[in-house]
């Protein structure tokens, strides 16, 4: 079984976003990670890996775009929720780092990559 790990601003953007949002917690823990572990060495669809992080970043970096948010009805996997992860394969863990909706952000925070994976 993966290990899943949260960075602490990526508890807080989870914890501003729910307010809005009420089912992005349990879909984030009942819906994404459970898939996310099965599929794991693989991609989900919707998945692709974050490229020009420099070659001090050894771990890859995926944006997810297709992210099922119950509280975005009608929405289904384009609900524009974007989740930033780390997969480490050698020790099966996962390192959430950033969660945010793409009409507050239009990209990853690349500084907060930088400084947990560098």
């Amino acid at each position: 079984m993966t290990e899943f790990l949260q960075v602490e601003e990526f508890k807080k953007d989870l914890k501003k976003l729910n307010k809005k949002y009420k089912s992005l917690n349990n879909d984030l823990k009942s819906n994404f990670c459970e898939v996310l572990d099965l599929e794991l060495p693989n991609r989900l669809p919707g998945t692709f890996r974050i490229s020009g992080l420099g070659e001090e970043v050894k771990v890859p970096i995926y944006k997810v775009r297709h992210f099922r948010c119950k509280s975005l009805k009608g929405k289904g996997s384009r609900s524009g929720i974007r989740v930033i992860y780390a997969y480490d394969n050698d020790e099966d863990k996962v390192t959430l780092i950033e969660i945010y909706h793409k009409s507050k952000q239009e990209n990853e925070n690349r500084e907060r990559i930088l400084k947990h994976f560098t």
